[in-house]
């Protein structure tokens, strides 16, 4: 095998027919378990069952419709994991409207650039977040009305609840078509600038068939838990179109997942199938007071977002008797499309291809590569999105054609297993999100006592990347690790701030100015 081109395209996805709305697909599939719970709100206690979350979507749908809201019109969905993200983010699709579903941890400067970005005509927040958003509106026209998930909403805006109570049933849900725009999901660029990342109706039941099916052999009788939450592109298939595709149970948790969270939910719900990413495994394995294998009920666990340390995955099967299901996917291609797959797991690589997808790996040079040699990794499959919205040269740079670009660097071998060989460019994923070291930078060169700055990815010991950062300080200012890490966190989303700080006389350049963040990579091995 001279070159490296995998391809499995058995089974194939669905045949979906030319009209086709992605919601009522899911939410027409269980007339036969319309009493059977659908959602759980760990938090709460709350439920819904098959039959009211059709209702509720069909509900929402109709208050969109009453307010005014156009099919192919934007709405911004920035909320907790709840009873009401399911309920809300189906209800648009029903009603024809876009959902842009967003990530929760981020801040009014970064959802201020998304309303505008969007040109959203609406709002769905969680009332926690509402903070976030209220000075900011001003600044996007667009948008006319705001829907929150309160009892009470504040003045000039809409209760979710209220909405969902006073709405009738949507009569019938818009016509549209597969190749339709669905939703929209932003993703994070290589200067940290989000994107907005184009899905299509037919992506959301691909990607159930071809992973949720095809790899996890997902079935009615899982309970499923995610810790990656709805906004990611992970999250959205392991908690929605996978368990609605099956009529599978789902878990939901809205605050961020700690270990003591996370073991009492596992113990007190017993979902067989359970979403991780290594970070959280990690804690996970290093909490004291983890329970035996015997107290859960797991099937399966699955991890994404970045590279699962070999180490991480061993010590999960022997402590837990299950293994952990590697994987990639992305925000452009919507879910894993490489994985190691169950009694084929080999830990320290990602697995192989997902059926229905087709990979390559491309040299510099731009031609395949030979077996064992690493190369950048492109994606050829049913689920790519159509574009970054308002960005058409990224799009042409990342959407080749019938191929996606990753930006992450590969290596395969005789078997078909792929090994991971790190970024094409200077993008960190930290906790399974990209974090931008330019970003960071920026960051702390407002600080008055910086005088320079340079971020890099560093492995903390348990595998995992992390920021580090090397500054220079100014003249006369004595600074601390602590002050700086505080000052990011004040002005970035908090896991984007370096868990290491190291003080350096001067940073290290070319002739022309440049640093050399191959050099502090090399010093901090």
């Amino acid at each position: 095998m001279s070159d490296h081109l995998s391809v499995n395209s058995s089974p194939s996805a669905s045949v979906i027919p030319k009209f086709y709305n992605a919601a009522l697909d899911l939410l027409s599939r269980h007339a036969t378990r319309s009493d059977k719970t659908a959602y759980i709100d760990a938090t709460t206690g709350e439920s819904l069952s098959y039959s009211q979350l059709e209702d509720q979507a069909h509900r929402f749908a109709q208050g969109l419709h009453e307010a005014g809201f156009q099919q192919e019109q934007r709405v911004l969905l920035c909320m907790h994991d709840g009873l009401r993200w399911p309920v809300v983010f189906l209800g648009c699709i029903l009603a024809g409207v876009v959902p842009v579903a967003v990530n929760t941890l981020l801040t009014p400067k970064d959802y201020a650039f998304m309303l505008q970005d969007s040109r959203a005509h609406g709002l769905v927040v969680s009332e926690a977040l509402w903070p976030q958003f209220a000075d900011i509106l001003h600044t996007a026209p667009a948008c006319k009305q705001v829907f929150i998930d309160s009892d009470v909403a504040p003045e000039h805006a809409k209760s979710i609840a209220q909405v969902i109570r006073d709405a009738q049933r949507l009569p019938q849900a818009a016509t549209t078509l597969a190749d339709d725009v669905c939703f929209w999901l932003y993703s994070s660029g290589s200067t940290g600038s989000p994107k907005g990342t184009l899905h299509l109706h037919s992506h959301l039941i691909q990607t159930a068939h071809l992973y949720g099916q095809g790899v996890l052999g997902l079935q009615e009788n899982d309970v499923v838990f995610s810790a990656a939450k709805l906004f990611f592109a992970y999250g959205l298939g392991n908690a929605l179109s996978f368990p609605l595709a099956q009529g599978a149970t789902t878990v939901l948790l809205g605050k961020r997942a700690t270990p003591t969270d996370v073991f009492h939910l596992l113990k007190t719900h017993r979902p067989t199938v359970f979403y991780g990413v290594p970070t959280l495994f990690a804690s996970l394995l290093a909490d004291a007071e983890r329970p035996r294998a015997q107290d859960l009920n797991l099937r399966v666990c699955t991890s994404a977002g970045e590279a699962l340390p070999a180490e991480i995955g061993k010590r999960w099967q022997a402590e837990f008797g299950v293994d952990i299901l590697d994987g990639i996917g992305s925000t452009e291609m919507l879910h894993i499309f490489l994985s190691n797959r169950p009694g084929r797991v080999r830990y320290g690589t990602t697995g192989e291809v997902v059926p229905g997808y087709a990979l390559r790996l491309v040299n510099d040079e731009g031609h395949l590569c030979a077996v064992g040699e690493l190369g950048e990794l492109q994606i050829q499959g049913p689920t790519s999105a159509i574009m970054y919205w308002n960005n058409r040269e990224k799009t042409k740079h990342t959407f080749a054609g019938e191929w996606t670009r990753s930006g992450d660097k590969y290596s395969c071998d005789e078997d078909g297993y792929y090994t991971y060989g790190g970024r094409s460019d200077d993008m960190l994923k930290v906790g399974g999100i990209y974090v931008s070291p330019f970003e960071v930078e920026a960051s702390l060169m407002t600080h008055p006592g910086v005088l320079e700055a340079a971020v890099i990815g560093v492995d903390d010991e348990q595998g995992l990347t992390k920021p580090k950062a090397f500054v220079v300080n100014k003249p006369g200012h004595a600074l601390t690790a602590d002050e700086l890490k505080q000052h990011v966190k004040s002005h970035l989303a908090p896991y984007k701030y370096p868990r290491w700080v190291e003080f350096v006389g001067e940073l290290p350049k070319t002739a022309t100015g440049k640093i050399q963040r191959f050099k502090l990579r090399a010093i901090s091995k």
